[in-house]
């Protein structure tokens, strides 16, 4: 059957789930969100949730990150004491 995700078709085992797929892509399930037609799914709802053909998968990466406190606003006018 096809699938959908992030925007791209796929083709996926009649049955599977929504952790199937996410081994399949080699995705870790501790640092991800899964979007499912527009519905956000529980992580532990993973193994549960079957995939259907036409189903609109995303799947977003929680990633860390950001500037030093001392950088934001360079450039724009803003006076740091250093």
């Amino acid at each position: 059957m096809q699938i959908q995700v992030n925007g791209e078709q796929r083709g996926c085992q009649a049955g599977a789930t929504v952790g199937d797929l996410l081994r399949e892509l080699a995705i870790k399930t501790e640092r991800v969100a899964v979007e499912l037609n527009l519905e956000i799914l529980d992580r532990k709802d993973f193994d549960h949730r079957s995939l259907k053909q036409g189903d609109r998968v995303e799947v977003m990466s929680f990633i860390g990150g950001g500037a030093p406190a001392n950088v934001h606003g360079r450039g724009r006018g803003v006076v740091h004491a250093e």
